[in-house]
């Protein structure tokens, strides 16, 4: 066999693209829903690897790293001795490129070999380094381990970089001998160094084929746990061995325990167990990864992630041995697929572990809240790519939980074994899982003969909106007319092309007459028209539910008396027994981002939350919170605030005395619902909360070094900065002047925001502005500054103010400012940009017509903000009277029955 050997110097040789002509060979694809880092280049398949021998030679005190490969050539490549005129690297590109003297000619196999140099890094990027402390020696330990997502491999050693690329490896790596390494394949011996006298060599088992971004190791001084009875009752289980920091061992055993049963219920559900020897989980304190480093056979996470004892976490991070690191997405491309489907598989394990105690009931719902708002803006990700990325596996995990329960989940089950058996050791697109779950729903006729799971998928992932559903019913026939459109809360409405949108939506049906809400299988498809008609619905006094439990991504509107119906049989007990939790949280969600985005009156929004004075599960009341955050400060500048305020208060105030006093120990969702009880009562003035934050604020007013201690809760400082006196709000604004270098800043940051963001007295504000502007206080920072203007478009207290502020003085603060565009832009955002009634409009044109030309760099700032006013104004003159005339009369009757 012909070996070639080449130099590379230095770590600037990240990728290898070998061509057997002149040139290069590349090849473009569409990179729309791929990571962010990923680059547009391809490498060419004239030339594949047959597997790679690896040799690493790190040295810890210099923090470089030496190497060579060999990389075998597969059939038909021949590499006999042939002549390299030269080697480039691409222009801006990781991709090494070998111009060969001729064209190789077909038959036999080849051999390139290739030493390399590079430096270990301090990010997480590659080969790394990072320290903790030991526990049991209190000495400084150092570490290297590898991060290799997602193409972060070709910072460590030339290779073929791309997912799609699987082959084994047989690694060898160089460490001190009072050090471990930790590799993806079990230590097959160990041999002395023939030139380093404190170093070994350890050689490791080949692998199985595997893609690059899987491969991984770690050189630590961590020590091992592994309880041999718990891997012993599960023989057909890798072995599982929990390396760690010297944490206690019975929390280790119970770890080792948990990772089993995450393990063995996996492996029930794929119905096979991946083909590794063993699986080592590495805690590392401090680790400085955003995520886990999921290597197949190898998984290298922060310490305080294990000690969390997470079912959900550790099926998150098993699952990648089987659909990430043995089933490979073939490009980046695909990648949103394969972690849309672990990340749904990883809580459907979970829940049936736990019962899903541990998502405390936010699952699905906060990941799909959250994606509702960010799809109905006028701007979704507000174009930031890796925003995008994540929304984007958010969204396919959605659709795949939609066609879990419309399909059946003996079907998906089913559907998603078998692509993992016909996928093993070979890599997958999207579509070769939409296809199986096809195959498998018209085998089991749990899906239409006509209809295709692809076609359903991609109506949903490639676009960046979702819909809304219009339910419009016609009583005398027992009929309804629905109708799908764009589902978009940010005003205006005018998304380009939004009339050509459109969706494969399952419809779920349950009717007054027949409640079932275990039935999932869809009453009908709505198969990408723009509507259709359904018939046999029930008596004229009955109501329907459309989309129940949150089956698919949409909300849905119905006409009113629908809704009315709804409201009034959510305020019986029976009613609220009927209709489980995550679809009464639904409608109300529903009910009140309809109402918000215009789509429905507010009077039958709020006529929705009645039956709220009975709920008591924390699930049903998290969106409420949202609503009265949202419309609270949508209504704020007007007269009906404070209305809305007595409303919020008679809402809450019951809630929050039943809870009581917090109680230890206690269920979760109890500490939590109070808090948010708490909060919202406090900022709408409730006076026995903001009695007892006055009163723990005094006993830090009477501290003795009130500097270098703070004994009041954070839940406390914003309702006395508000509510409080002059001389409260004084006390703490004298505490960020003095804070201690030697203290956390992040605590001053704090006192900083609530100080600027929570008073409702424009002397507070005034005082604020005047000594960070005007007086420019050296004890401020333009970073201060900066959060100060952040924190004041909070409320029409903090907005008004500062734009009085700049108004009154506007000669001072331009001439301040003269230098510092990025500071005058967002006093100009944030002074004029958050108005949304007729009146704030005046006042902001008005400053706009008194000093014409003076904006300078902000004059596309004042001139937007203008043209959103307007828009919002409009909301406030339809919406507003209503809001009002409901308050009234509910304000009214509640007073009433307390007279009473």
């Amino acid at each position: 066999m012909a070996t070639i050997k080449i130099h590379c110097l230095g770590i600037l040789l990240l990728t290898l693209c070998l061509t057997c002509t002149k040139g290069s060979v590349k090849r473009s694809i569409d990179l729309s829903a791929s990571h962010v880092l990923i680059p547009d280049i391809r490498l060419p398949t004239d030339v594949i690897p047959l597997d790679y021998e690896l040799y690493i030679e790190p040295n810890l005190e210099e923090y470089t790293f030496t190497g060579v490969v060999k990389i075998n050539f597969d059939k038909p490549t021949l590499f006999e001795n042939i002549t390299i005129l030269r080697g480039d690297r691409m222009p801006r590109k990781t991709v090494y490129v070998l111009y060969l003297k001729e064209t190789v000619k077909q038959g036999t196999e080849g051999l390139l070999e290739i030493p390399f140099e590079g430096g270990i890094w301090e990010s997480a990027e590659g080969l790394f380094r990072g320290s903790y402390t030991n526990t049991a020696t209190k000495e400084t330990e150092e570490y290297l381990t590898t991060y290799m997502r997602p193409n972060n491999a070709r910072r460590v050693f030339p290779c073929f970089d791309e997912p799609g690329i699987k082959v084994p490896f047989a690694v060898s790596i160089a460490r001190p001998k009072e050090y471990t390494v930790l590799f993806n394949t079990p230590l097959e011996r160990t041999l002395e160094h023939s030139t380093l006298k404190n170093y070994v060599i350890d050689h490791f088992e080949k692998t199985p084929a595997m893609s690059t971004f899987t491969f991984g190791f770690i050189i630590s001084k961590l020590m091992k746990f592994e309880d041999a009875a718990i891997n012993e009752k599960s023989p057909s289980a890798p072995k599982i061995q929990v390396w760690s920091n010297q944490i206690d061992k019975s929390e280790l055993k119970e770890i080792h325990a948990r990772l089993l049963t995450v393990y063995n219920t996996i492996q029930d559900y794929f119905n096979v167990s991946v083909p590794l020897k063993k699986i080592d989980v590495v805690a590392v304190p401090g680790l400085t990864t955003v995520r886990p480093s999921d290597n197949w056979g190898l998984l290298v996470l922060k310490e305080s992630e294990l000690l969390k004892k997470s079912y959900l976490s550790f099926a998150q991070e098993l699952i990648y041995q089987w659909i990430g690191s043995w089933v490979t997405p073939y490009w980046w491309s695909d990648a949103h697929v394969n972690k849309a489907l672990a990340s749904f598989l990883a809580s459907e394990i979970a829940i049936q572990i736990d019962g899903g105690v541990e998502f405390n009931g936010k699952y699905p719902m906060t990941l799909l809240y959250s994606l509702y708002y960010e799809l109905s803006k006028r701007y979704p990700h507000s174009r930031i790519t890796g925003m995008k990325q994540e929304t984007v596996s958010f969204k396919t995990e959605l659709v795949i939980r939609m066609l879990n329960f419309t399909l059946g989940k003996s079907t998906f089950h089913n559907g998603v074994r078998n692509f993992i058996a016909d996928h093993h050791y070979k890599t997958f697109i999207g579509d070769d899982l939409w296809n199986m779950l096809t195959k498998q729903a018209l085998s089991d006729k749990t899906l239409d003969g006509q209809y295709s799971i692809t076609d359903i998928a991609s109506s949903w992932i490639t676009k960046d909106r979702l819909p809304v559903v219009n339910v419009q019913r016609n009583y005398e026939t027992r009929s309804a007319l629905l109708q799908q459109k764009v589902y978009l809360r940010e005003r205006p409405h005018d998304v380009p092309e939004q009339d050509k949108m459109l969706w494969w939506i399952p419809i779920t049906l349950n009717r007054q007459d027949t409640l079932n809400f275990s039935e999932c299988k869809p009453y009908v498809w709505i198969n990408k028209t723009r509507q259709i008609n359904i018939s046999n619905l029930p008596e004229s006094n009955q109501f329907i539910i459309i989309n129940h439990e949150e089956i698919g991504p949409f909300p849905v509107n119905y006409d009113e008396r629908n809704w009315n119906m709804l409201s009034n049989f959510l305020q019986t007990e029976s009613g609220r027994t009927l209709i489980p939790t995550l679809t009464r949280a639904k409608l109300l969600h529903d009910a009140w981002n309809l109402a918000y985005a215009g789509d429905l009156s507010f009077a039958t929004a709020f006529n929705m939350t009645l039956f709220m004075k009975f709920e008591r599960n924390h699930i049903v009341w998290n969106p409420v919170f949202t609503f009265i955050d949202h419309i609270g400060r949508h209504i704020d500048m007007s007269a009906v605030h404070k209305k809305f305020e007595a409303y919020v208060t008679t809402l809450l105030a019951p809630l929050y005395e039943e809870l009581g006093p917090e109680n230890t120990p206690e269920e979760y969702w109890r500490t939590d619902l109070r808090s948010l009880a708490k909060t919202f009562l406090c900022r709408a003035g409730y006076r026995p909360c903001i009695e007892e934050a006055q009163k723990a604020y005094k006993v830090w007013q009477q501290s003795s070094d009130p500097d270098y201690e703070n004994p009041v809760p954070n839940q406390y400082i914003c309702p006395v900065f508000k509510w409080g006196s002059i001389e409260e709000w004084e006390f703490g604004l004298q505490r960020v002047i003095q804070f201690p270098k030697s203290r956390v800043q992040s605590e001053r940051t704090y006192l900083l925001k609530t100080l600027a963001g929570c008073p409702s007295q424009p002397e507070k504000i005034n005082r604020l502005l005047d000594l960070t502007i005007l007086q420019q206080n050296i004890n401020f920072t333009e970073n201060d500054i900066f959060l100060i203007f952040s924190m004041l478009t909070g409320g029409s207290s903090g907005y008004t103010t500062l734009f009085n502020f700049l108004s009154e003085h506007w000669v001072a603060i331009r001439e301040r400012f003269a230098n510092k565009t990025n500071l005058w832009d967002s006093l100009i955002s944030s002074a004029t940009g958050v108005f949304s009634t007729q009146k704030g409009y005046d006042m902001v044109k008005k400053l706009y017509e008194e000093h014409p030309g003076e904006f300078g760099s902000a004059q596309h700032i004042i001139e937007k903000s203008l043209r959103n006013i307007k828009e919002e104004a409009q909301w406030s003159d339809q919406n507003l009277p209503v809001i009002e005339k409901w308050l009234d009369n509910y304000l009214s009757q509640n007073n009433e029955k307390n007279q009473k």
